[in-house]
């Protein structure tokens, strides 16, 4: 469980109902075959993995915050820096506890390195609608800029400590995004020919 008393969006209990066939069991528990990857994504595993992420997440939320409220405020790089981290630590608590929780969507269940690449999207999505002051964060209330400067150079140091994962783990994204381009450029052309053609049809016809 999460927090002691939250429990897992999809728990035994209620897979054993799911009437869905890309949930299957075998002799080490249910599993689910991901789309993105095609490999076999345990639930106990995934959510153990959330539960550790989550732990850590909290233990080290809490160091931050005492050494902030320790930090004099004329130490503006120190404080940048750690609430920069905060900023990342909320993201990361924030998706854990929603992953964790939802038992109405099976696309939330993946493997630990995808599920990285879905936190570090949205840290880089995050800092950037603070960038433009699109979103109100009480730790970017001072030194605004020098706090979104650290969000960029410490956020995939920052991830890969708390998942534990080596630093391979962020490249995979790169090779679906490059996927997605691709397929959407196929659309794209597609879309063109289709247009093409139905002009030429109302063309002719007229």
């Amino acid at each position: 469980m999460l927090e002691g008393n939250l429990q897992r969006g999809f728990n035994t209990e209620r897979l054993r109902t799911v009437a869905e066939p890309k949930v299957r069991h075998d002799d080490k528990g249910y599993y689910i075959l991901t789309l993105s990857e095609n490999v076999k994504v345990y639930f106990d595993e995934f959510y153990l993995f959330l539960e550790k992420v989550y732990e850590r997440c909290r233990q080290e939320t809490k160091g931050i915050e005492n050494k902030l409220t320790n930090c004099s405020p004329e130490y503006s790089e120190t404080n940048s820096y750690y609430r920069a981290k905060l900023i990342i630590l909320d993201i990361v608590s924030k998706t854990t506890h929603s992953f964790y929780t939802d038992g109405a969507n099976l696309g939330v269940i993946m493997t630990p390195w995808c599920f990285g690449t879905v936190v570090l999207e949205k840290v880089e999505i995050h800092r950037e609608r603070l960038s433009r002051g699109e979103v109100n964060d009480q730790n970017i209330s001072v030194y605004p800029y020098y706090i979104i400067e650290y969000i960029d150079e410490i956020c995939k140091k920052t991830l890969l400590d708390l998942f534990d994962f080596p630093e391979e783990a962020f490249k995979m994204r790169w090779q679906y995004s490059e996927l997605l381009k691709r397929y959407s450029k196929v659309l794209t052309n597609i879309t063109h020919s289709l247009n093409s053609v139905l002009t030429t049809i109302k063309n002719y016809g007229s």
